[in-house]
């Protein structure tokens, strides 16, 4: 059998950008791994020990039996320590333990998904053991390893595949998340419309209109006289949205219309992922 076509986007996209990330270090010195990137507290060795290490956990891997320093300012939480696991296990490695490593791992995720038979709705267990259907397990990862392809991009000074099909799935994950943004974190006024106005490599118009009840929807079709517009291009609309960039430090980028205080609400609530 064959993976099933709805997951065959996500395997595709998983795979356009881990190679992209394989060939981005694979010429690294030494030295060069410990770039920082713009994912907080994270070089560029530790963005690829995260993609390691969570492939590995889809091939069914054990966790590294490892204790974490106590000194990790940036780990607060229990899900920062699950991620930071896999990351600090790898902090000593050499770049030609990183590569090497990367590049099986990319071998056996690649054979697991050419072998895969299993249906979108099969239940596998994620991250803190929670237990996701393999669609959505799926579609996370092609998620994050776009995102952690673009956090290697620009602590490397190599930008590119803004419009990858990595890139597609970011943008329906982190417009799934938009109403909730609006409508419940911002507090938007009820029976109020918010127009987003998204251009670059990928574009799109997209409303979210909260209703009575204060509950979020989102629509394509623009709303007339909407409550704000906020104006922006994709990239900072990726960074805004994953945390790597304040709405202060990318003013110069983001245009907002209508409500300002609104529009602030919005851009200090627009971080939904780390």
């Amino acid at each position: 059998m064959s993976l099933h076509p709805t997951l065959q986007p996500y395997a595709d996209a998983w795979t356009h950008s881990v190679d992209a990330i394989s060939e981005l270090v694979q010429p690294l010195v030494e030295g060069e791994w410990n770039r920082r990137t713009p994912c907080p507290a994270w070089s560029v060795r530790d963005i690829v020990s995260h993609v390691i290490g969570l492939d590995c956990e889809m091939l069914g891997d054990p966790r590294p039996i490892h204790t974490l320093p106590r000194d990790l300012y940036h780990v607060t939480n229990d899900h920062q320590r699950y991620m930071e696991m896999q990351v600090d296990v790898r902090r000593h490695h050499t770049a030609p333990e990183m590569t090497s490593e990367l590049e099986y791992t990319i071998i056996r995720r690649n054979r697991q998904l050419r072998n895969e038979s299993r249906q979108p709705d099969a239940k596998v267990r994620g991250p803190l053991g929670v237990e996701l259907t393999l669609e959505q397990a799926m579609r996370n990862r092609a998620f994050d390893v776009w995102v952690h392809e673009q956090d290697l991009r620009a602590a490397l000074g190599e930008p590119g595949n803004l419009d990858s099909p990595g890139a597609f799935v970011a943008r329906d994950e982190l417009l799934s998340v938009l109403p909730k943004v609006v409508a419940e974190d911002a507090q938007a006024p009820r029976s109020s419309a918010i127009v987003f106005d998204v251009h670059g490599p990928v574009e799109f118009i997209r409303t979210v209109r909260v209703d009575i009840q204060g509950r979020g929807t989102l629509e394509t079709a623009p709303s007339l006289g909407p409550a704000a517009t906020l104006t922006l291009d994709w990239e900072t609309y990726v960074r805004l949205a994953c945390g790597r960039v304040t709405a202060e430090g990318v003013a110069d980028r983001v245009k907002g219309e209508g409500d300002p205080e609104l529009v602030k609400a919005i851009l200090r609530s627009f971080a939904v992922t780390m």
